[in-house]
């Protein structure tokens, strides 16, 4: 006998041959990235990932829905953009003065081009506009092509970029600098949120979940299949596996042929580049705290500010949240940046100060809370944006430029550090202590 059994409206579209598709990841070995240990991968199913057993990087994962969703967050996300960059960002009012500014994200691009500073315009349009702009676009290119089984041109070198420009959006670091902004500006003015500040915060979700639905060694492996090829390859003496997308390669292959990126075991002068962008970072930090990095001006007053004075100024002031936020982003981040990475460097070259997993996670961490000291940069873009009249004007001093420039450095200076050297000079130590035992027996 029929019985109706009701099917969701998701259901009845995976049913559809063009919804109906399985995405897995056979079995096969790779090296960790992180530490080098090889590991024999299981086959992986959808919503299953695949962790390092030593150090805890996550290798691989397939996504519960890998095609459409990465696809619905990143259509999802281009139609918020187009909203969040094309309203009223904030309004900011001081009726005793006659200051009032509508603040959207064209017009202070266009504020900082006017005010002669280009390079802090180009910054916030590459890492708050271009790139995310850009991810978003590829990602919906790559995965149309992923869902519809289709090859389209170019498909490689779109993933190639797609899966490069992750670590360059900063649309929630630009948030968090705007609530940072509202508690300094609220104090002295009246500001109104307009609907492309409530929609950013939707936005930066959706951007951080369309980043993370896009598993570079799960896509490549789609993209090479539909090519007509596969990039899984057994591991030989002759091979290596690739830092990037993690297939194994001739050796005799200069660039990596699935992904790209330049192959090689550990990365060439890795110590030397990192240690050379360190060194950059070192010596701008000095004038981006000796030198202005705001100045404030009105009819009456003349107020030049670098970071610590402005960060005593608010102490002093009440406003001891705002001085906390800015001190962390600002000073102990950097700081701490600079401390880790000299001593991440130093270990990898002579010898580690404390166990691995300490100097493994010490690097995690650097590697990962270095892009929020722009925080600073971006309170002041705002602010100028915000006071660039006669009768209240704020400005960015040189020290802006320079602190801009460390923080692109500390970065640059994680990215070209190889964490597997920590491991190597961990084994190199266990090597020469198991000699020495057993000399001494």
């Amino acid at each position: 006998m029929f019985r109706y059994r009701k099917i969701e409206t998701y259901q009845r579209l995976w049913r559809l041959k063009g919804f109906k598709q399985y995405a897995t990841l056979p079995e096969h070995t790779l090296d960790c990235p992180e530490c080098g240990q090889r590991v024999d991968m299981p086959r992986l199913s959808q919503g299953q990932e695949c962790c390092c057993p030593r150090c805890g990087y996550r290798l691989a994962r397939v996504e519960a829905n890998p095609f459409l969703a990465p696809l619905c967050f990143a259509i999802g996300s281009l139609i918020i953009m187009a909203i969040v960059y094309t309203q009223m960002f904030i309004t900011v009012e001081m009726p005793g003065v006659g200051v009032y500014s509508e603040l959207s994200f064209p017009s202070m691009v266009k504020t900082l081009i006017l005010q002669d500073f280009g390079v802090l315009a180009e910054v916030m349009f590459i890492l708050t506009f271009g790139t995310p702009l850009l991810f978003l676009v590829l990602c919906t290119y790559v995965f149309t092509a992923l869902h519809l089984q289709t090859h389209v041109p170019a498909l490689l070198y779109a993933t190639r970029t797609m899966v490069r420009l992750r670590e360059w959006i900063m649309v929630d670091v630009f948030f968090i600098s705007t609530l940072v902004a509202y508690i300094k500006l609220q104090s002295v003015a009246l500001v109104t949120f307009g609907p492309s500040f409530w929609l950013m915060l939707i936005f930066a979700v959706l951007l951080i979940r369309t980043s993370v639905s896009v598993p570079q060694h799960w896509v490549y492996y789609q993209i090479h299949l539909l090519i007509g090829r596969s990039p899984i390859e057994q591991n030989s003496r002759h091979q290596i596996c690739c830092s990037r997308c993690l297939y194994f390669r001739p050796e005799s292959e200069h660039e990596c042929g699935v992904c790209g990126t330049t192959l090689f075991s550990r990365r060439p002068k890795s110590l030397k580049i990192s240690s050379a962008f360190l060194l950059a970072a070192m010596i701008l930090y000095i004038p981006a705290n000796t030198f202005p990095i705001m100045i404030s001006s009105n009819p009456t007053a003349l107020e030049i500010s670098t970071i610590m004075s402005g960060i005593i100024y608010m102490w002093d002031d009440g406003d001891r949240l705002i001085a906390v936020i800015i001190f962390s982003a600002s000073i102990a981040v950097p700081i701490l940046k600079i401390l880790s990475m000299s001593v991440l460097i130093l270990s990898a070259h002579f010898g580690l100060p404390a166990s691995i997993n300490k100097m493994s996670l010490t690097y995690r961490i650097t590697e990962s809370i270095g892009r929020w000291s722009m925080i600073d940069i971006f309170v002041i873009i705002i602010l100028m944006s915000a006071f660039h009249t006669p009768m209240a004007r704020v400005l960015p001093g040189p020290a802006a430029i320079y602190f801009c420039l460390v923080v692109l450095l500390t970065m640059l200076s994680a990215h070209f550090f190889d964490s597997r050297l920590l491991w190597d000079k961990h084994h190199q130590s266990q090597t020469d202590l198991s000699k020495l035992k057993h000399a001494h027996e």
